[in-house]
């Protein structure tokens, strides 16, 4: 099992959800059914009287084909002393039904935001008073009570805590590349973006493969400026995440240096033909198949993909052998951009939760749903069914559809995650897997983080997206070798005069009140 690391601030995941011995007995205590669970003991008065199960409607994201067997539920219901109504609601509506649902006044009980963009959009509904404020109740739940405060911050608005969180790697990125071509040209694990450099030319220039042809590249990209290779390359020379927080004033990440010689390393990239000359217009399937082919040697991203690449790469060639790595070093030191640190966020609305009474008694439900015996449950199943335990942890069972069908959608109402309740780890039969999942914990050390997560601008809200097209374009079209730097500063400055500036304005409004409340 993985124990808590001690760490704390930004620098720490989570802090979720350690088991207590008062839900243990609350458990136990509730486990009984027929008429003697209905009638009062002498104990009442104690707190000991048996309570019929407490009713709980939840809407949550299915991201299966079809909504999975109440196997888990029912265990779920017998170990917290509930009666759960789940509205599973496939991933490609969800949305929808969400808004949908809050316009006609028919939200249940707890309430999933998708993710950080959809808690925003409520976030205006939320000062209104249509959701509860949980932060003053936490205190009173063992569990709840050790979330991250970085991460809370990040959920709140106007500094106050309305939403559980399911947690997130704070950074999956890295690199993936091909160990056996690096050790044929004696190269180690670049340890600064010259040797990242390096590295890429070796695999492009020097025969990596042993073809005797020009047939390979270094690196191999997609048209994603985030989830591609740029944002986590950027990290490497020090830009900072979205916006950059100075003297007390934010600005946006592409007004800082960082992001200019950031935009040069992949000029140089592309000119001399160490990635792939389209990746502007390059799709993630056609970006991982030039890696999978053996036609690229390095693909920058997500190192949990080394799983599926892997797979995908030996029925090609049995021989292929991957690596992962994270630190590599830029003028500032290491750094690595982070996420705010969770995916979906769980909102409670005054509409289905009529009294503070009913919302302690769903926040109870939360704060045992978080235990290690409950998180297992959830996350792997039933042990002997779904997984096994190997060398002291969680070995998914052979049959995928099985565990799909019955665990994987209820992963989707966890609250808190597996860096921080004391539950078991995964075991990873390819080597390289298990060394990525120490990387991302690893990436923790040296967190760039987004200044703007908790804040707003409701210009952003409107016309960001849109506005971020000019500084997209701009930027692959500077690398390109369209636009010189005076060339890239002009778009800079329509991105100003189109709202930008009101962007940055409104941003620093929300960072000094926040800081004031704060």
């Amino acid at each position: 099992m993985r124990k808590k690391s001690g760490k704390t601030g930004f620098a720490k995941y989570g802090n979720v959800l350690l088991a207590t011995a008062t839900a243990v007995s609350l458990l136990a205590g509730c486990a009984g059914g027929g008429k003697d669970a209905e009638e009062k003991n002498p104990a009442q008065d104690q707190g000991e009287a048996k309570k019929s199960p407490v009713k709980i409607s939840i809407m949550a994201n299915l991201h299966t084909p079809e909504v999975p067997s109440d196997l888990i539920e029912k265990l779920v219901e017998e170990k917290t002393n509930t009666q759960l109504d789940i509205q599973w609601v496939p991933d490609g509506s969800y949305e929808e039904k969400l808004n949908a649902s809050f316009a006609t006044g028919t939200l249940p009980q707890a309430v999933y935001m998708k993710n950080q963009s959809t808690l925003i959009l409520f976030k205006d509904a939320i000062r209104d008073g249509q959701f509860w404020e949980i932060g003053p109740l936490l205190k009173d739940y063992p569990n709840l009570n050790n979330f991250n405060p970085a991460v809370m911050n990040n959920t709140s608005v106007d500094g106050k805590i309305y939403a559980l969180y399911q947690e997130r790697p704070l950074s999956r990125q890295g690199i993936i590349y091909r160990k056996d071509w690096a050790d044929r040209l004696g190269l180690s694990a670049p340890k600064n973006v010259d040797e990242l450099y390096d590295m890429l030319k070796g695999f492009t220039e020097n025969d990596p493969n042993g073809s005797g042809k020009k047939d390979t590249i270094g690196l191999t990209d997609r048209s994603d400026l985030i989830y591609g290779a740029f944002k986590t390359i950027s990290s490497y020379f020090g830009t900072p995440n979205n916006w950059s927080e100075e003297d007390g004033k934010l600005e946006p990440e592409f007004m800082h240096p960082g992001y200019m010689e950031t935009m040069k390393y992949f000029r140089k990239l592309h000119e001399e033909g160490l990635i792939n000359q389209d990746f502007p217009v390059t799709s993630k399937t056609d970006q991982q198949n030039l890696f999978i082919t053996g036609a690229a040697g390095m693909y920058i991203g997500a190192m949990g993909d080394v799983v599926s690449l892997h797979q995908k790469m030996v029925e090609i060639n049995p021989d292929i052998e991957l690596e992962v790595h994270n630190r590599i070093e830029g003028p500032d030191g290491l750094g690595i951009w982070a996420i705010p640190g969770y995916g979906s966020a769980v909102l409670f609305p005054k509409s289905s939760v009529k009294t503070e009474e009913d919302l302690k008694d769903i926040l109870s439900f939360y704060d045992q749903l978080m235990s290690p015996e409950l998180a297992n449950l959830i996350y792997y199943g039933v042990e002997g069914t779904h997984y096994n335990i190997v060398e002291g942890k969680a070995s998914p069972v052979e049959d995928a559809k099985l565990t799909e069908r019955e665990v994987k959608p209820y992963q989707a109402i966890m609250v808190g995650g597996p860096s921080t309740i004391d539950m078991l780890e995964g075991y990873f039969k390819l080597p390289v897997k298990a060394k990525a999942e120490e990387l991302i914990i690893d990436n923790e050390n040296f967190l760039i983080h987004d200044p703007t997560a908790p804040l707003d601008s409701q210009t952003y809200t409107e016309r960001g997206v849109r506005l971020q097209e000019i500084i997209k374009d701009a930027t692959y079209n500077f690398i390109l070798g369209k636009l010189d730097e005076a060339g890239f500063q002009n778009e800079v400055d329509r991105w100003l005069k189109e709202g930008g500036s009101q962007i940055i304005e409104e941003f620093n409004e929300s960072y000094q009140k926040a800081k004031s409340n704060g």
